[in-house]
């Protein structure tokens, strides 16, 4: 028997499944492994100077309930700040015994819509109730906000996904520039703030990036301007009904299908990254600084910073290309491997 080793262990762990979050959890409760018991939730707080998230759920629920737990409380970044910042605690608000007495220990009401408290291990509560509200910003926010009163700053990586998420609550659109060379052009739109997302590819005959953008954050005449800053903006595609362009001098065609390039986020394709599930906001961050010589890893959770160790580790493994596949989705191909 060989003796035993931390390097050995190290790499044992490395190889187990650590992501299997949640695993046999009923739909509404996602990928959290939660704990069933406010006193024991009470004394890990205590242990680990950690507030406890108390969720209360029907289980089994309504469609409501169901569509918290597939959507919001299985996102896998989610997940991991919740795993990783509180004590996480599930109540049953449809089950009589324990599940009761806490349900009225907090006055919350039966058989009721997903609610989610923030309390500290003396059960006062670190932030606003969250009732109502069932998207997963609405959910991130008090998480950072919980955070800040904790006397910890918001990594970057969680202030990235809040902007993705109000992104999505808010809308955003998408514009189509001209350029020579749309791997440079992708990496300087990726880093541009307001931006949500990049593609590279081609709109008749020309090399394009497609940019996706907050219009209340930026607005297209800004990016144009950015973009020639960088000499990434000869001309830029439009619809007859967008608004004409207030930029002088800058070229307009009529836009036509756009035709992704195959090797679109290059400065990821061309790495180990190309491995990693990554949001959409991270995926162009992560482009942009790959392509100027930064290290990516503050944009990356703690534990897609581990995901990026195994795959470096074992290169023979890991080989789906996972660049702009929904991070859910890419995290389920990525386990499977």
């Amino acid at each position: 028997m060989k003796p035993f080793s931390f390097w050995s262990l190290f790499l044992a762990l490395l190889m187990t499944p650590l992501f299997h979050f949640g695993q046999g959890n009923p739909t509404e409760l996602g990928r959290v492994t939660w704990l069933r018991s406010l006193e024991e939730a009470r004394t890990l707080a205590r242990k680990n100077s950690k507030p406890i998230l108390i969720l209360f759920q029907e289980i089994p629920g309504c469609q409501t309930c169901r569509s918290y737990g597939t959507d919001v409380l299985s996102h896998p970044l989610l997940v991991e700040a919740i795993s990783d910042y509180f004590i996480p605690l599930a109540i049953h608000n449809n089950k009589p015994g324990e599940d009761k007495k806490v349900l009225d220990l907090f006055r919350e009401p039966s058989w009721n819509n997903p609610v989610v408290r923030i309390v500290d291990a003396d059960l006062l509560p670190v932030t606003d109730r969250i009732s109502g509200n069932y998207s997963k910003h609405g959910l991130l926010t008090h998480i950072n906000a919980a955070i800040i009163k904790s006397g910890k700053r918001i990594p970057a990586w969680l202030q990235l996904l809040e902007e993705e998420f109000l992104a999505d609550l808010k809308g955003t659109e998408k514009t189509y520039i001209g350029m020579y060379c749309f791997w440079s052009g992708e990496k300087n739109y990726g880093q541009i703030d307001g931006v949500v997302s990049t593609r590279a590819g081609f709109m008749g005959g020309s090399e394009v990036v497609e940019v996706e953008y907050r219009p209340d954050r930026i607005s297209r005449e800004q990016l144009i301007r950015r973009g020639k800053e960088t000499g990434n903006a000869d001309r830029i595609f439009v619809t007859d009904e967008d608004p004409k362009i207030q930029v002088s001098g800058m070229e307009t065609r009529k836009q036509s299908a756009f035709r992704e390039d195959p090797e679109s986020k290059y400065y990821i394709y061309k790495s180990p990254y190309r491995h990693l599930p990554m949001t959409r906001l991270q995926a162009a961050r992560v482009n942009a600084a790959l392509g100027e010589g930064r290290s990516p890893e503050l944009y990356l959770s703690p534990v897609q910073c581990t995901l990026m160790d195994r795959i470096r580790s074992h290169p023979s493994r890991y080989k789906k290309n996972l660049i702009g596949k929904n991070i859910a989705e890419a995290w389920t191909e990525f386990e499977a491997q």
